[in-house]
């Protein structure tokens, strides 16, 4: 019995409580029991295979970068390895851009259940995750998106309450961090230093404003899907933008400047799954998606720095006037900002938040990853 349960077990044939059974007719009634502990004592399986089906899903459309790596890398993945060493199968639904979650609701969606996994951008939730946005509160950071899931990531895991906040409040489990794109400015007309911005209308998506505001811009609250209608417009005139978006969501038809201004990469979205469908899932079936969500976290830096130069140069293609700015304009944008990340800690840790532990972190961090800041900004 040892043997054949050992031997049954590599095989994962859940036929095997049946087949014991068969091979002792004479066990009895009470021999049933018996069969059952010795499956149990040797690790032979008797939970019958499952066919999972997950609804995951983004407010924004499968052009954005990290949308296209849940369409394509994260959901084949977790399909296919779970097909192969396991004895379930995973369907997913899929639904993005919109179809299932709004980009403002897909926090909400994940919480009740509506869907079970959920990509989407912290910047709208404000209210909800305030700390999970430190990186945009430290601009002119790393303009290398691998670095910057790195950073992040390493500040996670040295303040748990970043990760905590899921849990304990929207019963979610985060289970990957998304950077994005090097933030610059797109516009419809072309500008040199930060006066000739001055008054002017440009988007932006929660505290990223706060670079604008700073430098004495009229910042406008705005979503990559209105994007495109609104540069046409004129409901604003310049966006503060990766180069992704400017060439996926074709807003180099109608906003034909593109500066370099360097404000950081940043990683300020997140991939959660819904805490009460991750515990009803196989243990061996949850393993594979955290496993996946790994390796979905790794390459929403590594794809979006490999994509950066080469969107860049496209833009250039499609007869978009590229340029950077001189490091002396950045210096003078840095500047109008060094006392705003003090304000941002000052007012999570009043709110009962690590705010102060958490951007020291990320600047000791960074800066043992090699980043110099332009302005070292001071957290007390």
């Amino acid at each position: 019995v040892v043997a054949w349960s050992l031997n049954d077990r590599i095989r994962g044939n859940d036929a095997a409580l049946g087949a014991l059974v068969s091979a002792f007719p004479n066990t009895g009634f009470l021999g049933v029991p018996l069969l059952v502990a010795l499956l149990g004592l040797f690790g032979v399986s008797a939970v019958s295979a499952e066919n999972i089906r997950l609804r995951i899903a983004s407010g924004h459309p499968a052009v954005n970068t990290y949308v296209n790596l849940m369409q394509n890398f994260f959901v084949p993945e977790v399909s296919k390895r779970v097909a192969a060493r396991t004895q379930h199968k995973v369907e997913f639904v899929e639904g993005y851009g919109g179809s299932m979650v709004k980009v403002a609701d897909t926090l909400e969606g994940v919480q009740s259940g509506l869907i079970d996994i959920g990509g989407y951008c912290f910047c709208f939730e404000a209210s909800n995750l305030p700390l999970n946005a430190f990186l945009v509160m430290l601009p002119f950071g790393t303009m290398n998106s691998e670095t910057s899931v790195k950073l992040a990531r390493s500040v996670y895991d040295k303040v748990p309450a970043l990760s905590k906040v899921f849990e304990d409040k929207y019963n979610q489990q985060l289970i990957a961090l998304i950077s994005d794109n090097g933030y610059n400015i797109g516009t419809t007309f072309e500008w040199n230093n930060i006066s000739d911005l001055k008054g002017k209308k440009i988007a932006g998506a929660g505290l990223n404003l706060k670079w604008l505001e700073y430098a004495g811009v009229t910042p406008v609250q705005s979503t990559l899907p209105d994007g495109y209608t609104a540069l046409q417009t004129g409901v604003y005139s310049g966006w503060v933008m990766f180069p992704s978006a400017w060439v996926n969501f074709k807003f180099y038809e109608v906003a034909k400047n593109y500066t370099e201004v360097g404000f950081g990469a940043i990683t300020w979205h997140g991939l959660t799954i819904n805490k009460n469908r991750m515990a009803k899932l196989p243990k061996d079936v949850q393993a594979i998606i955290i496993e996946v969500a790994k390796e979905f976290e790794a390459k929403t830096g590594s794809v979006n720095q490999e994509n950066y130069p080469k969107q860049v140069a496209q833009l250039k293609t499609l007869g978009v006037n590229v340029k950077s700015v001189p490091e002396a304009v950045k210096l003078d944008w840095a500047n109008s900002l060094k006392d705003w990340p003090q304000a941002m800690a000052s007012d999570l840790d009043a709110r009962g938040m690590p705010g102060s532990l958490v951007l020291k972190t990320t600047l000791e961090e960074a800066e043992k990853m090699g980043h110099k800041w332009p302005v070292r900004y001071v957290i007390k």
